[in-house]
């Protein structure tokens, strides 16, 4: 356990490294954007280790306690932003927004109690592996447009506008950030219906609307709005940004909320 964790430090130590160089760069309108790709890289490398070794010691995945649900999410969405940094170059400014957010995530992981939990038989289960990956790539992608929106609304409330010159026009960002939105809704699709399928083998029932259910629908529903609203109304980038902002956080309180109060087989953390 202890090279797990200590493989953990050193992974968020690199993340912490790319999101500081990230923030310096935009703020000294320097470009070091290959070193935060390989330190993000080298990070994501040295975390994926470490949970493959406590998956291995554990026999299950990282998907029972707080601990692992942080720790697993981080490196999910941190790899999925890593492709969207590798893959579109015209949007790499915005790590310097992305990754504080991340930084949070890392400091509330940093304090949980890393003891294993009990798997429950309802947990052994591959549809329970499917629905969860899903899940992983919905948010993901959701981040990645968080992360165009904030720079929208930074420029319109006159913050840091002339660091981000080097990104495209905020029409521009809000295409982008509605093609991630779009993506992240397939995704969040696929998602409820792998739990669907997972609920059905486990209790016996496809759908409860136990609370976790119930946001998660929720969630669907405000992602869905708001994709239909950005084509048929076609609204200011500003108020777009203010609807992908209100999806993640509803997406965050279901992920990372909702365990902690939900009392039912279906809980999200043992």
């Amino acid at each position: 356990m202890e090279s797990e964790i200590q493989l953990l430090w050193l992974g968020v130590i690199l993340y912490v490294l790319a999101g500081s160089l990230a923030i310096v760069g935009v703020v000294m309108g320097k470009r070091p954007e290959k070193t935060i790709l390989t330190l993000l890289w080298a990070g994501l490398l040295v975390h994926g280790i470490s949970i493959g070794l406590r998956w291995v010691r554990l026999e299950h995945g990282p998907y029972l306690t707080m601990f692992e649900i942080l720790s697993s999410n981080i490196f999910s969405l941190l790899l999925v932003f890593s492709l969207a940094y590798w893959r579109f170059r015209a949007i790499r400014p915005i790590a310097a927004v992305v990754l504080p957010i991340m930084f949070i995530m890392m400091g509330w992981l940093m304090l949980s109690n890393p003891l294993p939990g009990h798997l429950p038989p309802t947990y052994d289960t591959t549809w329970l592996v499917i629905h969860i990956m899903f899940g992983k790539v919905f948010l993901g992608a959701v981040l990645v447009a968080v992360g165009m929106a904030c720079v929208v609304l930074l420029r319109r409330a006159g913050l840091w506008e002339q660091k981000f010159t080097r990104l495209p026009d905020d029409r521009r960002l809000d295409d982008l950030a509605y093609r991630f939105m779009a993506l992240g809704f397939i995704f969040d699709t696929l998602m409820l219906v792998a739990g669907a399928i997972w609920a059905q083998d486990a209790w016996g029932r496809y759908w409860a609307w136990d609370p976790l259910e119930t946001w998660s629908f929720v969630t669907w529903v405000v992602l869905g709005f708001a994709l239909h609203l950005r084509v048929t109304l076609k609204p200011a980038p500003v108020r777009g940004a203010v609807l992908i902002l209100a999806v993640f956080c509803l997406a965050f309180v279901t992920f990372f909320g909702i365990p902690f109060v939900s009392k039912v087989p279906h809980q999200g953390a043992i």
